[in-house]
């Protein structure tokens, strides 16, 4: 089980995970019999990297948990190890250290991009009792930035609602999703959406679940709803392409990695 923390336990001298991330990957090591794990060492010094921001995350059964970033381009990886993208290493790192990775991700990239007050300019500090970060100048402080997605599932009888937007794969298709906006609810945000997006209402949203996706700092909230009018035109900016489509006739669609195909598997099911 994983339970997180600031703070290494008294026992950090022993290994811990460590989940360095360099230009957004992760660095991995490969393992016995085909699969991959995740460096286990003392220190990030202990396999031949020096990251310039290390977190501790908190554990896992017991083992601590470090985050690290490693923004220079000529590093060497140490022996054995290489770099992969966090999508990619869905099922074939361990569930739990994937989970853990997850979390790294978005903190390590949320600590590069964040090194200096966006008020003074002058240099952030970390706070030792919340993971955040304070400016000792005029006292601003920071948490790791999240951004709010809602994604849906609209039903209309028999038929799902998929679009494919401009930077989709050749052919694949999807649920519809957008970014909440300032001063939005979750339902407001997902009226707007398919109103702007495909041009029709809905009605009875349902809540279905949630999703970290570090990609790189969004929290996916999903969605099923029922189609209540309006004919289907896309913006031809966010989609490109939508169409209504029965579970025997389904396009390709997105892996198994995303609630967008766990909302989808859903209706399959119904």
């Amino acid at each position: 089980m994983f339970v997180p923390g600031l703070l290494p336990p008294a026992t950090a001298g022993a290994r811990g995970w460590w989940f360095v991330f360099h230009d957004g990957q992760l660095l991995i090591r490969d393992a016995a019999a085909g699969t991959v794990t995740v460096p286990r060492c003392g220190t990030a010094a202990d396999f031949g990297l020096a990251p310039d921001t290390v977190q501790c995350l908190g554990t896992l059964d017991g083992v601590p948990c470090f985050a690290g970033g490693s923004p220079d381009p000529a590093a060497t990886l140490p022996p054995g190890c290489r770099l992969a993208n966090l999508r990619e290493l869905h099922s074939v790192l361990d569930d739990a250290l994937y989970s853990v990775a997850v979390r790294a991700r978005h903190l390590v990239l949320w600590d590069l991009d964040h090194r200096h007050c966006g008020r003074c300019g002058q240099r952030l500090q970390w706070k030792t009792d919340e993971r955040a970060k304070l400016c000792a100048a005029c006292g601003q402080l920071q948490f790791p930035q999240i951004a709010p997605a809602v994604i849906v599932a609209v039903r209309r009888g028999n038929e799902l609602l998929l679009a494919r937007g401009p930077r989709f794969p050749a052919g694949m298709f999807s649920v519809l999703a957008g970014f909440v906006e300032a001063g939005e609810t979750l339902e407001q945000c997902l009226h707007r959406e398919v109103r702007e997006e495909a041009g029709i209402a809905i009605a009875n949203p349902r809540y279905f679940g949630s999703q970290p996706w570090p990609y790189p700092n969004s929290l996916m909230i999903g969605f099923t709803a029922e189609y209540a009018g309006g004919e289907l035109r896309v913006d031809g900016v966010e989609l490109t392409e939508a169409g209504w489509y029965r579970a025997d006739r389904l396009p390709a669609l997105p892996g198994r990695l995303s609630i967008a195909r766990a909302l989808i598997d859903h209706f399959l099911r119904a």
